[in-house]
């Protein structure tokens, strides 16, 4: 009987626990039994890519760059001063030459004063243009037919500065964000943003300058950068448009050749576009992006010095060529991706830099704000991860080791009893 009515208060006393203690989450036993080959495959992590390590300095150097495997295509031979070609996704250079040589710009430029203005008004909006809009055009400027006193659409001015070259819809675009100096300072702003160092900006529209130069390695940044922004690919692949004229409107060409098939000029096969230029001082400059199943690439060719001036399509066709030939038959010469240190990021994330411009602070148009969807995501804030979940074998152990505590005590009790009830007898 006593052994019985021990039992039982050992029994009740652990029923009571077990009653009003939460029922424990089910667990994994720390013994398992060895996997098999195949589930041991299922669950393994991926090995992760080995790290190539690429030599920033290697594009530094004169003369063409590249690192072939075995069975990768000869790099063609072209007679432009400078070019690259690297992949748009990856931004890894396959191979270059004489890639941060500075050299004028021309029209190319106009990819950097797309990439800074296109975000701060909607495609939509409508704009009348002022005379004081239209001065300064440079003598010889590629025009697109901008008139005083006519309204246009903000997509019919990109359509001009894309298609047509219109340095007169550049200077209108710029007046709308804050004036041509203003933009001058944005756009030199923007190309160190992206690691484009060899750049100096002097006249938004890629008009010859004094001091005005850039690089085969920047013009391909900027096309890479191009075409991670929807509204600014549209652009650039657009063939033909029509452009407003009051009541009525005429029909405007992409002057790349590449794009259109134009003046005995083969269109290329999965052409993105981009942009090309021309001036006498900086002679045919271009940019180009196409893309062929999974891959797109970017080629910059400045300068030709042979062939005529249809030459920058025949050189940057035959880069293109070889670009996607040679994929994975290469090691990368370089990246089109900017160095970034940490201590620079928190220096850029902790300190605003601003100018006063003509319009407003930063010389934006007042009231200017990027369109929805124009700016890259913001990176999530320090501190933005969510907690790690507490280790569930510790709540899952407190409720055994309480019933267990109450089976002894259960038990001592018992033991009391019985020496008390000796010790009587």
């Amino acid at each position: 009987m006593i052994v019985t009515s021990a039992v039982r208060h050992a029994a009740a006393g652990s029923a009571a626990v077990l009653f009003v203690l939460p029922v424990p989450a089910a667990t994994a036993s720390p013994v398992t039994s060895a996997p098999t080959v195949a589930s041991a495959a299922a669950f393994r992590e991926p090995t992760p890519p080995v790290r190539q390590y690429v030599d920033p300095a290697r594009l530094n150097r004169k003369g063409t760059q590249v690192q072939p495997l075995p069975g990768a295509p000869g790099v063609p031979e072209v007679s432009a001063l400078s070019w690259v070609v690297a992949d748009a996704s990856s931004g890894e250079v396959l191979a270059a030459r004489n890639a941060h040589r500075k050299l004028p710009p021309a029209s190319t430029l106009k990819a950097l004063f797309a990439l800074t203005a296109l975000p701060y008004q909607e495609p939509s909006a409508q704009h009348t243009v002022a005379d004081s809009e239209l001065t300064g055009i440079g003598d010889g400027s590629s025009l697109v037919g901008v008139k005083e006193g006519y309204t246009y659409k903000v997509s019919d001015l990109w359509n001009g500065v894309f298609l047509s070259s219109g340095n007169d819809a550049v200077h209108v675009l710029a007046a709308m964000n804050g004036g041509w100096e203003s933009m001058s300072r944005r756009m030199q702003e923007k190309a160190r943003s992206l690691g484009a160092m060899d750049t100096h900006v002097v006249s938004p529209d890629g008009y010859d300058a004094p001091g005005q130069v850039s690089s085969a390695y920047d013009l391909a940044v900027f096309g890479r950068a191009g075409l991670q922004d929807p509204a600014f690919t549209k652009y650039c692949s657009t063939a033909y448009a029509d452009f407003p004229a009051g009541s009525w409107s005429y029909g405007i060409a992409n002057t790349n050749r590449l794009l259109t098939g134009a003046d005995g000029v083969a269109r290329y096969p999965g052409l993105i576009g981009i942009k090309n230029g021309y001036t006498s001082n900086a002679g045919n400059t271009l940019i180009s992006a196409a893309r062929r199943g999974d891959r797109t690439l970017v080629v910059s060719v400045m300068n030709p010095q042979g062939g005529g001036g249809l030459a920058v399509y025949e050189e940057a066709r035959d880069l293109l060529d070889w670009g996607f030939a040679a994929a994975g038959r290469v090691q990368p010469v370089g990246s089109l991706l900017p160095v970034r240190t940490k201590a620079a990021g928190s220096a850029a994330r902790a300190v605003s830099v601003t100018r006063e411009g003509p319009a407003g602070r930063d010389g934006r148009a007042a009231g200017a704000a990027p369109r929805a969807g124009s700016e890259p995501a913001a990176a999530a804030a320090a501190g933005g991860d969510a907690p790690e979940a507490a280790p569930s074998g510790a709540s899952a152990g407190l409720p055994l080791a309480l019933v267990g505590s109450a089976c002894a005590a259960a038990l001592a009790l018992w033991a009391l009893r019985r020496r008390a009830a000796r010790r009587a007898g």
